[in-house]
């Protein structure tokens, strides 16, 4: 009797320290991103994602729904991703609070699930306790959070956690039931981002540790395993044969992706291939340093490309194979090191720019599932190493109440640099350097609100940081800065500088209708009818026509004194 009191004693007491920490995972969560209730949609693909996009904003219909599963949505195949911003437009309209609220309680959910999921193949619980808070209140998890348009990272994570439990409980008693909801709660996810394709593998690396499904089998007793350390090699064909339907999801995700980024692929992969592995091995080493001290984080960082030294690229080399050997030796006292590096290595394959997409060198938000991997093998192993010390359990408290309130105030200072564009692009030209796409944002913002002069000089500043080669594909267009400059040159009354700058863009792009149409027009203020009209002529030759372009040539031609033509027009 004493003995059932006791456990139901421990029983109590456990579930009471579970409750605890979901109450504290939920209120540090809340601190840092709660602001975000009061922050604005921000124009880099939040116009996109929602509130430029009369499908999205239309809300929940038939037609939607069908076209989330045929069709892109802002380049991305991701159809849960795209009805959950239909969803929030049928909720909230478009007021940025309902969808930012919506992005928090989605992360909070997946912090949730990640905690459970861990204590529950562990057992261990303030271990997984640490491991969830960082994943919550990191500032790298900003601009996954902060970013409406990001929408695709928080929900995908929550199917990812939800994927993780289900493994777990078919590991306990595996039945086709059981891998059913593991398929499904995959497959779902795969539908809100298919960076999840690299899943399958995490689980085998769950089955060496914590799971301890990797058994040698004695060549005397074949029924039995032998129970010592699970061998690296070692993987029981069960285990193998049960991730290939995962991985056959996976192919046809990455398919219906790859489909959807033909056209942002095929830009992006002009970068010579030696640059992209030079810089993905420079920026796996960025993010660890990010993970332990987070400054100067940006929303765009600019690709390193051909300014990357040689030598840097090979160092980074050398460290990564370095850090693989190393955890690879301690493979057997310390299997999470291997497990949580190849978890990062793994995860962060697909976003590691060996694919390039966009102009961006790396991004914060590449970081939010990889990073798992980093943080619990070195949680476990900073508890492995001090826990044996007199007072080590007192101590490890301490240090990880001070690193999580550390990293709660940095992520809640990160988190309200998202309060709306301008901010945010300030911020990113403040701490990089050569970031010729912040100051082309900057200038936007300031052309529309009418300060000319400011405008003119983040156009100038992103001009400097052009490279000399014009095609280059790791910066923004070069044609189409000189075009946005000319735009706010001629606003300013300096109409000679402006027709200067519209030449350039054409001269670089001779499709490029906009320059041409802009080109004429000031061509023709100025009298030179003639001119003008060549440039509209070009302009109507870029499909798809324009009504403005027909009515502004017809104007010079009448200007020209060619009236039955400019009739036509």
């Amino acid at each position: 009797m004493a003995t059932i009191k006791h456990h139901i004693g421990d029983d109590a007491v456990r579930y009471q320290r579970l409750i605890v920490v979901y109450l504290c995972l939920a209120t540090v969560t809340w601190i840092v991103f709660g602001q975000t209730i009061n922050h604005q949609f921000v124009h880099y693909d939040d116009q996109n994602y929602v509130y430029e996009n009369p499908e999205i904003a239309a809300g929940i219909t038939l037609h939607g729904i069908s076209a989330a599963f045929t069709h892109a949505h802002a380049r991305n195949w991701h159809p849960l991703t795209t009805i959950s911003h239909m969803l929030d437009c049928q909720l909230f309209g478009l007021n940025p609070a309902g969808h930012h609220f919506t992005n928090i309680l989605l992360h909070l959910v997946a912090v949730l699930l990640l905690f459970s999921a861990f204590q529950a193949m562990t057992g261990k619980l303030w271990h997984s306790a640490f491991v969830a808070a960082v994943f919550a209140i990191h500032p790298l998890r900003a601009e996954s959070v902060a970013w409406v348009a990001e929408r695709k990272d928080v929900l995908s994570a929550v199917f990812f956690m939800l994927t993780l439990g289900a493994y777990f409980r078919y590991t306990l008693q595996p039945s086709r039931m059981r891998y059913f909801w593991i398929a499904l709660c995959f497959a779902l996810g795969l539908m809100a981002k298919p960076m999840l394709v690299t899943l399958p593998l995490l689980l085998l690396l769950l089955d060496y540790w914590p799971l301890a499904r990797f058994r040698e089998r004695s060549s005397t007793r074949p029924n039995e395993a032998i129970e010592s350390a699970p061998k690296l090699f070692f993987i029981p064909r069960q285990l193998i044969w049960e991730k290939l339907p995962l991985l056959a999801l996976s192919l046809v995700a990455g398919i219906a992706t790859l489909a959807a980024q033909q056209q942002t692929i095929g830009y992006g992969e002009q970068l010579p291939l030696t640059w992209r592995i030079g810089n993905a091995f420079v920026s796996c080493l960025a993010y660890i340093g990010q993970l332990i001290w987070p400054a100067k984080l940006a929303v765009f960082y600019p690709h390193s490309a051909d300014h990357l030294p040689g030598w840097q690229a090979i160092l980074a080399f050398l460290v990564v194979a370095g850090i693989t050997c190393m955890a690879f030796l301690q493979r057997k006292t310390r299997p999470y090191l291997i497990v949580g590096w190849c978890w990062y290595l793994i995860c962060l394959l697909p976003v590691i720019g060996l694919i390039q997409v966009g102009l961006q060198g790396r991004a914060d938000r590449y970081t939010y599932l990889p990073q798992i991997g980093l943080c619990f093998g070195l949680t476990w192993a900073v508890g492995d190493f001090a826990l044996p010390f007199k007072n080590g359990r007192r101590i490890l408290a301490c240090t990880a109440v001070i690193i999580v309130v550390s990293l709660a105030w940095r992520g809640w200072i990160q988190t309200s640099y998202w309060c709306d564009t301008e901010s945010l692009w300030k911020h990113a030209a403040a701490v990089t350097s050569g970031n010729d796409v912040a100051h082309y944002n900057i200038a936007a913002i300031l052309l529309e609100r009418g300060d000319w002069d400011g405008a003119i000089s983040h156009y100038e500043k992103a001009l400097e940081i052009q490279p000399n080669d014009p095609a280059s594909h790791y910066h923004v267009s070069v044609a189409l800065v000189h075009n946005c400059l000319g735009n706010a040159l001629a606003r300013k009354g300096r109409p000679e500088a402006a027709i200067f700058h519209y030449r350039k863009a054409v001269e670089l792009r001779a499709d490029y209708a906009d320059a041409h149409s802009n080109l004429a027009e000031l061509l023709a203020r100025q009298g030179q009818a003639e001119q003008a009209i060549e440039h509209y002529q070009k302009a109507l030759a870029v499909p798809p026509e324009d009504a403005a372009s027909h009515l502004r040539l017809a104007a010079a031609l009448v200007q020209a004194g060619r009236d039955p033509e400019a009739t036509v027009h």
